[in-house]
C-alpha cells in the first residue's frame, strides 16, 4: 500500500522561506528542522510592488520571487514554512499550488490563508488555525547544545561560573544604547571581582555600532571571550550558550531571550528601562514562571526547566497537517 505523509515520519519535501533575516530564517528552519531530516531553506527577496504588498497577492504574484521561484512552484513541496511578512506571500503562493502552509508571525491579514499560522503567545492573534508558542522558535536543544560544546572545547576549561552575556540593540519597543551596555558592564564586573568566573560577550544583528566599540574597547583583553562584529570571526554565540553556567541578556531581544531559556542555565535578564508592548509581556512571563530573574547586584544559581517550545509546536503541526 501507498504510505501518505506523515507516515514513519516522510513528509515529503518542506520549504523553509525567509527574507534571510537572522530572526526570520532562524525560526522558519528550525520548524522545518524539526519535522524534515533535509528541509530547503530558501532566502527570497521579493520585487516591487509585490514587496511593498506583501502578503496581499497583487496580480501575477507568482513573479514576485523571480523566475526560480515561479518554475519551483510548478512541483510545489508537501509543505511550506514562511517566517515574516514578505515569506507570508511565498507561503500563499505554494499553497495555491497544492502545498500545506505554516506561516509564522502574525501575517497581519487572516489567518485563515493558510493552513497554520504560528504565534508567539504575547501577540494578541487567536483564532482556530493559529498555534500560540512561548517566544521564538529556534534549534537549542540537548543535541545542539552538545554539539556547540564539541565546536568550542576551549570554553569548557574555563574558570567557573562561565557567564555568557548576550547584547541586543534598539528596536521600536525600548532602547539599548551605550549607557546601557555602561550600566550592564559595571554591574557584571561586581559580580565577577566578587564571585570570580568568566565571561562570553557577544553583539547580535541589533547592536549598534557605538554599542559594539565600547563592547570592544571595555572588554577585549578582559574577557574570555569577546565577539563585536565580523572583525572578531566567527560568532562563538553557540558555544557560549552550550557552555554557560549562568546567561546575561538583554531584555529587548525575544529570539535571544528564548534560545537563553532553552538552555539549563538560569537565566538573568537586564533591562534598562521598560520595553512596551508585546517584549514585555513575554519578559514579565519568564519572570512570573521562575524560568528567567531581572539582573540586580548578583547572579545566583536556580533550578531552571528548559522551555523548548519548536519539538511541541513541530508536534502539532504533524497532527493537524499529517494525521493519517
Amino acid at each position: 500500500m501507498e504510505r501518505g505523509p506523515g507516515e514513519d515520519g516522510d513528509y515529503g519535501r518542506i520549504w523553509a522561506l525567509s527574507d534571510g533575516r537572522a530572526g526570520n530564517a532562524r525560526q522558519a528552519e528550525a520548524l522545518a528542522a524539526a519535522l524534515s531530516a533535509q528541509p530547503d531553506a530558501l532566502h527570497l527577496a521579493p520585487h516591487a510592488p509585490w514587496r511593498w504588498a506583501a502578503p496581499r497577492r497583487l496580480p501575477f504574484a507568482s513573479h514576485a520571487f523571480g523566475r526560480d521561484f515561479a518554475a519551483g512552484l510548478d512541483a510545489a513541496p508537501a509543505l511550506a514554512i514562511g517566517c515574516g511578512r514578505q515569506a507570508a506571500l511565498a507561503t500563499r503562493l505554494a499553497g495555491q499550488r497544492g502545498a500545506r502552509t505554516v506561516q509564522i508571525l502574525d501575517p497581519r491579514i487572516d489567518p485563515r490563508h493558510w493552513d497554520l499560522v504560528v504565534v508567539p503567545e504575547h501577540d494578541a492573534l487567536r483564532g482556530d488555525n493559529v498555534l500560540v508558542a512561548r517566544g521564538s522558535l529556534h534549534p537549542v536543544d540537548d543535541a545542539w547544545l552538545a554539539a556547540a560544546r564539541d565546536a568550542h572545547p576551549a570554553f569548557g576549561a574555563l574558570p567557573g561560573p562561565r557567564i555568557a552575556v548576550l547584547l541586543g540593540g534598539d528596536s521600536r519597543h525600548g532602547r539599548f544604547d551605550v549607557a546601557a551596555f555602561t550600566a550592564l558592564a559595571d554591574r557584571l564586573d561586581a559580580v565577577v571581582a566578587r564571585e570570580g568566573g568568566s565571561l562570553l560577550l557577544t553583539g547580535s544583528r541589533r547592536t549598534s555600532p557605538a554599542v559594539r566599540d565600547a563592547l570592544r574597547a571595555r572588554y577585549a583583553g578582559r574577557a574570555a571571550s569577546v565577539w563585536a562584529d565580523a572583525r572578531d570571526g566567527a560568532n562563538p554565540y553557540a558555544g557560549m550558550l552550550g557552555w554557560a553556567d549562568r546567561i546575561v541578556c538583554s531584555s529587548d531581544s525575544v529570539n535571544m531571550l528564548s534560545e537563553a531559556c532553552a538552555t539549563h542555565a538560569p537565566v538573568h535578564v537586564f533591562a534598562p528601562g521598560p520595553l512596551d508592548g508585546a517584549p514585555q509581556r513575554f519578559v514579565d512571563g519568564l519572570i512570573a514562571d521562575g524560568r528567567a530573574r531581572p539582573f540586580g547586584d548578583a547572579l545566583p544559581a536556580f533550578d531552571v526547566t528548559p522551555l523548548r517550545e519548536t519539538a511541541r509546536i513541530a508536534a502539532e503541526v504533524r497532527a493537524v497537517l499529517f494525521a493519517r
